[in-house]
């Protein structure tokens, strides 16, 4: 799972700027003006081999009772509750202040790893000038300069290299031919009596109540010899929603649930049809490339009118997802849950499928002189061969000239033909276009 960074510190540090820089992003407002960010703000960032999630906090007063300043502070503590370490930014050139020894004494009372950041650092030596901030008692004092870009790269490698190191004995530690299943959804569509059906005892807690499961629980499960690795999240609700710490702490695991997941079992509810909220649930699977099953759960408890509804928003609220095999089920009854299981295997063979490169570039040919790709302008693209550029999800390389020029209905057509010549059922299939550099470009 990606690990999350939250940032801390008062206000005016540079906080907001060191988002930007760790995300190479704009999107978090930066101006010379104290409290400018107020809520929290997400983003993903990726430096050399390592991959994280960062939270951008507004200016932290712990001890703050009144006004707006006392939601801030609300806000920054869970994002230290999500985090999994914390970055503590001061200002190099102001020096300690009152502020930060608060913000110390409340951090140190916290078992949660912590990493004293100082920002503005450009141009002062490491030695007597950073030597102040050792008296907040948070060890070692890292120097950057968010806005030049000075010392980053060796921030995150001090910071994520021991979470990384973690990860990956926790993941050596597992068994390697075990299938990772997420279940995902709303609140109360059935997601943990599912998997308690499943194992036969009641294993996770299920109560008729939204938002019974606070964390992303994970159960060993064998069946006809094959291995799972069960994921329960937590339901996502709509943002709107979302009002205790703990419940956003779930979203946050839930969303690393699902990325961590080779395949995703995603419940939807009979009663209530399909939602925008389970909408977005399945527009995040998609943008994970992760291989995907649905299932209507309750359908014991609908009449026919309910079904023809639910049936028909599948088809117009959750047509992105056409490539997924659809089952009608009853969790507490126990109906309709064999054949899930074959399409979760299925699902997991194609986003694992090896394809060929001869066998690519023959049906790339043949779907080119079936029809060819729309000519626009001077420019008529040239498909010349493709290759496999990853799996799960399987990515699909295609190399040639002007293929910048492709239109998007000429992918689907590619991706239809894949799709039936290798059975891909239940994985986003990617096709990427790779155009040949004239090397005559750059000359007179």
């Amino acid at each position: 799972m990606k690990p999350v960074i939250a940032l801390v510190g008062r206000p005016n540090v540079g906080k907001s700027t060191l988002f930007n820089r760790l995300t190479k992003t704009r999107d978090a407002i930066v101006a010379d003006f104290a409290g400018l960010t107020r809520d929290r703000h997400y983003g993903n960032g990726k430096q050399g081999k390592f991959e994280y999630i960062v939270i951008d906090t507004g200016g932290f007063e712990p001890d703050a009772s009144s006004g707006i300043y006392v939601e801030m502070a609300k806000q920054t503590r869970q994002a230290v509750a999500e985090a999994d370490v914390v970055m503590f930014v001061v200002d190099a050139r102001a020096g300690v202040s009152a502020q930060d020894h608060d913000i110390a004494n409340y951090l140190r009372k916290l078992s949660k790893p912590c990493v004293l950041v100082a920002n503005k650092s450009e141009g002062m030596q490491e030695g007597y000038q950073l030597a102040e901030f050792f008296e907040l008692g948070l060890g070692q004092v890292i120097p950057v300069s968010a806005a030049h870009g000075q010392g980053i790269r060796s921030l995150i490698e001090l910071t994520l290299e021991p979470l990384y190191q973690d990860d990956d004995e926790a993941e050596s530690a597992q068994d390697p031919g075990a299938i990772k299943l997420a279940v995902a959804g709303r609140p109360n569509v059935g997601k943990s009596t599912l998997i308690n059906t499943w194992l036969g005892e009641e294993r996770l807690v299920a109560f008729d109540m939204p938002g019974t499961t606070r964390d992303a629980i994970s159960v060993p499960f064998e069946r006809n010899g094959q291995k799972f690795e069960l994921i329960d999240t937590a339901g996502l609700r709509r943002k709107g929603r979302v009002f205790e710490a703990i419940e956003k702490f779930s979203v946050v695991k839930t969303l690393q649930a699902i990325e961590s997941a080779s395949v995703v079992l995603l419940l939807i509810d009979a009663i209530q049809g399909v939602t925008d909220q389970d909408a977005h649930i399945a527009g995040f699977i998609l943008e994970s490339g992760r291989a995907v099953v649905i299932a209507v759960n309750k359908w014991d408890a609908v009449d026919e009118y309910q079904r023809e509804l639910v049936k028909r928003s599948l088809e117009t609220r959750l047509g992105f997802l056409k490539f997924a095999a659809v089952h009608l089920i009853s969790a507490q009854k126990r109906q309709g849950l064999g054949p899930v299981w074959d399409s979760i295997a299925q699902a997991h063979r194609s986003a694992n499928c090896k394809m060929p490169t001869p066998v690519l570039t023959r049906l790339l040919l043949e779907a080119v002189q079936f029809q060819t790709p729309k000519k626009t302008g001077v420019y008529r693209p040239k498909l010349r061969y493709a290759h496999q550029g990853g799996m799960n999800p399987p990515i699909i390389v295609v190399h040639g000239n002007s293929l910048e020029h492709v239109t998007d209905a000429y992918k689907r057509y590619l991706e239809g033909r894949f799709r039936k010549e290798f059975n891909l059922v239940g994985t986003p299939l990617r096709i990427e276009m790779k155009s040949s550099q004239n090397p005559y470009s750059e000359k007179e």
